[in-house]
């Protein structure tokens, strides 16, 4: 039986780390993938000579967000119409106006129930089976991650969505990662530091869902590669995390991202599924 798959986002490229291999799985198996994403994400980094002649940044990782969707096999994609919020004293968001001129509320500023409202006009138009979100901890504690959990909460409160499932990382499997990349010679970007991981993502006797998405590896890296302003910046001297996942030999790269994990509300944490639609009662 067929169902539909939401997938709920903060910016463009989130999809792709977090969620893509599942989204094509997915959609490989028939069902109905929407991909809604709450902001553009103009607010980053980025090298500006990608940037065509009075194109914003926004407008070029849409475009970017579109190649990605369109890899995983997505059938509808959603801008939620809000604006990145910046994380780390990365600025004021250079919002974009919308058609009638006025400019949109940063994602982490908004109305929980009003872009919840949003959401769930979404997920009652595609009567959606599965709704995914991020954990409580917003991965890594981004302002519009953690909003992201919290509408997507109440957005499936409100319709009745059947299973609300949080995608996240197997904490102690992140560390351990990263232990071996660093003893194996591979540099760390400063922000994935052991001592940060206690309050970042979710430990392994939490998670309900280890979705093997080996089969689709190619389309997840293909995913990832789409969102190429996200493995530049304008410093040569620097790079990007994204750049350094792309640059892991495939055998690393099947290891970091042959698994995607959720969380999922309401059920027990044990004997993790391999299926996001584990939960749902097939119906004639």
């Amino acid at each position: 039986m067929a169902h539909t798959l939401v997938c709920f986002h903060a910016h463009p490229d989130d999809e792709a780390l977090l969620t893509a291999g599942t989204m094509a799985k997915a959609a490989a198996a028939g069902h109905r993938v929407v991909l809604v994403v709450a902001t553009k994400g103009e607010v980053g980094e980025a090298d500006a000579r990608l940037l065509a002649e009075g194109e914003d940044l926004g407008t070029h990782r849409w475009a970017e967000l579109r190649r990605s969707a369109d890899i995983i096999g997505v059938a509808r994609l959603v801008w939620l119409g809000y604006a990145d919020s910046g994380h780390e004293g990365s600025g004021p968001a250079p919002a974009t106006a919308t058609t009638d001129g006025t400019r949109p509320i940063r994602f982490a500023e908004a109305d929980v129930e009003e872009a919840a409202a949003r959401l769930a006009e979404i997920l009652a138009e595609e009567r959606a089976d599965v709704l995914t979100t991020y954990d409580a901890n917003g991965g890594y504690g981004h302002p519009d991650h953690l909003q992201v959990h919290a509408v997507g909460r109440a957005a499936a409160d409100l319709v009745g969505t059947p299973v609300l499932l949080e995608a996240t990382i197997n904490r102690e499997l992140m560390r351990t990662g990263v232990d071996v990349a660093a003893s194996l010679g591979y540099e760390i970007p400063p922000e994935f530091t052991p001592e940060s991981f206690d309050l970042w993502y979710t430990p392994a006797e939490a998670i309900t869902h280890a979705v093997d998405v080996a089969a689709h590896l190619d389309q997840k890296r293909a995913a990832m590669e789409a969102h190429a302003s996200q493995a530049t910046t304008a410093d040569p001297r620097r790079s990007r995390t994204l750049e350094r996942f792309l640059d892991l030999p495939a055998e690393y790269f099947a290891m970091a991202f042959g698994t995607e994990w959720f969380v999922e509300r309401g059920r027990r944490p044990a004997d993790a599924a391999d299926d996001v639609f584990a939960s749902l009662v097939a119906t004639p």
